[in-house]
C-alpha cells in the first residue's frame, strides 16, 4: 500500500511540472523571494488600486518563497489598502486572516479566497499600461485548483513554493482597454 501511495505522489508531482527536472532543480528561487514589487511595468489609473495590486503581489511573492513571516506582514499591509477601497472591506477581512497566522498552510488556503476577490476586482480595473496575468494551478487545494495574479507570464506558484514552483499556467491576460 505504501508503494502505491509513493507512486501516486510521484506521478502527481510530475504531472504539474512545466520544465525538465534538471531545469527545475537549477531554478534559483532567491530572485522570486526578493523580487521587488515595482518590477512590473503595470500602471493602473487609480492609485488606491495600484496600492492593492502592489500589496497583493508582495504577498504572493512571500507565499512563493514559503516565507510565512513575510506573508503575515504583507497581508497586514494589504488589508489596510483593501480597507481604504470602498467595496473591499470583506476582502480585507480575508487578508486579516492571513495576517493573523504564520502557518503557511493556513495562509495559502486563505490566499485562494483572497485571490478570487482580487481577480474579480482587477478584471474591471482601468490599466494605463502593462498586463496582469491570471494564473491557475490545477493541483492546489487538494485538486480543487487555485488562481492568482502575476506581473509576468512565468509561473511562480504561491500554493506550493519550491515544492512545485512552476506548476500551473496562464488562463487569462488583463490588458489596457484600447
Amino acid at each position: 500500500m505504501k508503494s502505491y501511495i509513493g507512486i501516486a505522489l510521484l506521478l502527481a508531482l510530475g504531472a504539474c511540472s512545466n520544465a525538465p527536472k534538471e531545469e527545475a532543480a537549477a531554478t534559483d528561487t532567491t530572485v522570486v523571494r526578493n523580487a521587488a514589487v515595482g518590477d512590473s511595468d503595470l500602471q493602473l489609473t487609480d492609485p488606491k488600486l495600484q496600492d492593492i495590486y502592489n500589496g497583493y503581489i508582495k504577498l504572493k511573492n512571500m507565499l512563493v518563497g514559503s516565507e510565512a513571516a513575510g506573508a503575515h506582514q504583507s497581508a497586514a499591509e494589504l488589508s489596510k489598502s483593501l480597507s481604504a477601497y470602498s467595496g473591499c472591506e470583506n476582502t480585507a477581512l480575508i487578508a486579516d486572516k492571513i495576517a493573523a497566522t504564520e502557518d503557511l498552510k493556513v495562509q495559502r488556503k486563505e490566499f485562494t479566497a483572497l485571490s478570487s476577490d482580487v481577480i474579480a476586482l482587477f478584471k474591471h480595473a482601468e490599466l494605463k499600461k502593462g498586463t496582469i496575468y491570471v494564473q491557475h494551478c490545477p493541483m492546489a487545494n487538494n485538486g480543487d485548483g487555485g488562481d492568482w495574479l502575476a506581473s509576468e507570464k512565468k509561473i511562480n506558484n504561491p500554493y506550493y513554493g519550491d515544492e512545485m514552483l512552476e506548476c500551473g499556467g496562464v488562463v487569462e491576460e488583463i490588458k489596457p482597454k484600447i
